[in-house]
C-alpha cells in the first residue's frame, strides 16, 4: 500500500466537494474499488477511460473528496488528488477480497464503498446516503438502479458492521469452496456480504449509472455534452485541470459576458470574463470577488449601451 501525489436520465450533479466533512457531519472514510477486469470493456483500462475530459476514477474521486481517508483498490496510477492505495490477495480476487483489503486502512465510523466506474455520481449524493445512515438504525443505505436492482458499490456502511460480515464471511469459508481460499475471500459475490446486513435504499437511477459496456461510455460522454448539462461539465472539468476549487456562479459570469455581448461587441465578453478572473485574484479570489468584480462590468456596460443608445447627443442640461 503506498500514497500517491495528485496528479433519457434526470439532470446531473456535478458539485466537486472538498473541505474536513460531509454536509452530514458525520466524519467518513471512501473506498474505491478500481481493480476490476473489464472484460466487457475488452480487458481496458476502465478506470482511466475519459468521460467529460476526466478519467472515471478522477470523477468518483471527486464525489468524496470530503472524505478523511480515501483507499483506491488497485495498482497505483496517477489521480487528481491524493489517496492511498492497496490491493487484495491475491489481485483480481474479486469485490469482496477488494473490499476487505481496502477497508483494513480506514478508520472511520462510517465507510462509504464506491466502484471507480460511475460518471455521475457527485457529492451531494455521497453525503444523501450518509445520512441516512446516520439518521437510522440500518447497517448500511445503498443506491437501487433504475430496474430496483441494488447497487452494493454504490453505498455508505457502518465501518464496524462491514468489518464483522466480511469476518463471518471468511470464516464461514475456511474450507476450499469453488473459487474462495482457506479462509479468504476470493471469488466471493458481494450479494453474500450484503445479505448479512440490515440496509436501507435509496432510489437514484442517475448516481447509480455505471459503466460496463463501450455503449454505456457513449451514452455518458453524449449525456455530458448536451445542451443543458455540457456547460457545468465542462466548468467542472476546467476546474479540475488547473486545479482551481473555487465554486463559481456561473450565472453571474454569463450574465456580464452577455450584457457585453449585447451592449459592447460580442467578441469582447470572453475578453472582458478574463479580466473579471483577474480582477478577482488580485483581490480576494473568492465567489464574492468575482460577483463584485462582475456587477462592476455589467454596469459599465449598461453605461455603453445606454451611450450608443443615446446616439452620443449631450445631457439634457435640464
Amino acid at each position: 500500500m503506498t500514497d500517491n501525489a495528485p496528479a433519457g436520465l434526470p439532470p446531473a450533479a456535478s458539485s466537486e466537494s472538498s473541505g474536513s466533512g460531509p454536509a452530514t457531519g458525520a466524519p467518513y472514510d471512501a473506498v474505491v474499488l478500481a481493480g476490476g477486469g473489464a472484460r466487457r470493456l475488452g480487458g481496458a483500462d476502465k478506470p482511466g477511460v475519459q468521460v467529460g475530459g476526466r478519467a472515471l476514477l478522477d470523477r468518483v474521486l471527486a464525489a468524496c473528496a470530503d472524505a478523511a481517508t480515501t483507499v483506491v483498490v488497485a495498482d497505483p496510477r496517477a489521480t487528481a488528488r491524493p489517496v492511498r492505495w492497496a490491493r487484495e490477495e491475491p489481485a483480481g480476487g474479486g469485490p469482496v477480497a477488494a473490499l476487505d483489503a481496502g477497508l483494513r486502512l480506514t478508520t472511520a465510523e462510517y465507510a462509504v464503498v464506491l466502484s471507480a466506474d460511475l460518471p455521475f455520481l457527485g457529492a451531494d449524493t455521497v453525503h444523501r446516503l450518509l445520512a441516512a445512515l446516520r439518521d437510522g438504525d440500518a447497517d448500511g443505505a445503498m443506491l437501487t438502479d433504475d430496474d430496483g436492482r441494488d447497487q452494493p458499490l454504490v453505498a455508505a456502511y457502518r465501518t464496524a458492521a462491514l468489518r464483522g460480515a466480511l469476518a463471518a464471511l471468511a470464516a464461514g469459508h475456511a474450507e476450499p469452496s469453488g473459487h474462495a481460499e482457506r479462509g479468504g475471500l476470493t471469488g466471493l459475490p458481494l450479494r453474500r456480504l450484503t445479505g448479512a446486513l440490515r440496509l436501507t435504499r435509496l432510489t437514484d437511477p442517475l448516481a447509480s449509472f455505471d459503466c460496463d459496456t463501450w455503449e454505456d461510455i457513449a451514452h455518458a460522454r453524449a449525456r455530458i455534452r448536451e445542451h443543458g448539462h455540457v456547460l457545468n461539465e465542462w466548468i467542472t472539468a476546467v476546474k479540475n485541470e488547473l486545479g482551481i476549487e473555487l465554486d463559481v456562479d456561473t450565472r453571474v459570469l454569463l450574465d456580464a459576458a452577455r450584457d457585453v455581448a449585447h451592449g459592447v461587441a460580442r467578441p469582447a465578453a470572453p475578453l472582458t470574463t478574463f479580466l473579471i478572473g483577474y480582477a478577482a485574484a488580485q483581490g480576494k479570489g473568492d465567489a464574492e470577488s468575482i460577483a463584485e468584480a462582475s456587477a462592476k462590468v455589467t454596469d459599465l456596460a449598461a453605461r455603453w449601451e445606454a451611450e450608443h443608445s443615446g446616439g452620443g447627443s449631450a445631457p439634457d442640461a435640464g
